[in-house]
């Protein structure tokens, strides 16, 4: 695991449960609103923290948190997420995913394995805007079965839209609240667009 970030404490990152929030480095896309540039970009990568060391403060707080947040970057491209999972899930934390939804098969593996308690999935765009959006070719089949999979999976879940205004129009925010159910936990987050 490349981790390049530890935040210790939060109680608004896992509903209604106080955790501590893992950040992976490396990710796919290159959306221009990120706010986590230094996780993306490789030349701005720090030294990573050593997962023993992640797994020592785990284990000093299992009766002072509840949970885990793992996000990113993106958290489903590294090698040996399944396994970090496990360990931490030995612990008895409950397990928050944050993910950009574009590698399903990972996806399918974690939240078949009960794995995982939470995932949250980051709707970029339309379909016809998302490479746009991620300033990247997208494959946008791998992100519709990664929405079907969450959304017909057995934990709780939700999808969230980063209101970039200069990528996209509120027409397009309409468009994608129409493709979800009102039963469906999805909600826009709104940004200010920053150029890297």
């Amino acid at each position: 695991m490349k981790i390049g970030g530890l935040q210790k404490f939060s109680l608004i990152d896992f509903p209604q449960k106080s955790s501590a929030i893992i950040f992976t480095q490396g990710c796919n896309f290159r959306c221009e609103y990120c706010h986590n540039p230094e996780l993306v970009y490789y030349n701005l990568f720090k030294i990573p923290i050593p997962v023993e060391q992640i797994f020592s403060f785990l284990e000093t707080r299992t009766k002072q948190l509840d949970a885990v947040v793992i996000t990113g970057g993106e958290p489903t491209y590294q090698p040996d997420l399944i396994d970090f999972i496990k360990k931490i899930k030995s612990m008895k934390y409950l397990i928050k995913l944050d993910t950009n939804g574009s590698n399903p098969e990972i996806i399918k593996k974690i939240i078949d394995e009960q794995l995982i308690d939470f995932i949250a999935m980051d709707i970029k765009a339309t379909f016809d805007k998302y490479s746009y959006v991620s300033c990247v070719p997208v494959d946008i089949e791998k992100i519709k079965t990664s929405i079907e999979i969450i959304k017909n999976s057995h934990i709780k879940f939700e999808f969230r839209t980063t209101y970039d205004r200069t990528k996209l129009l509120s027409t397009d925010i309409e468009k994608m609240k129409e493709f979800f159910t009102q039963d469906i936990n999805y909600r826009i987050q709104h940004c200010n667009t920053i150029k890297h």
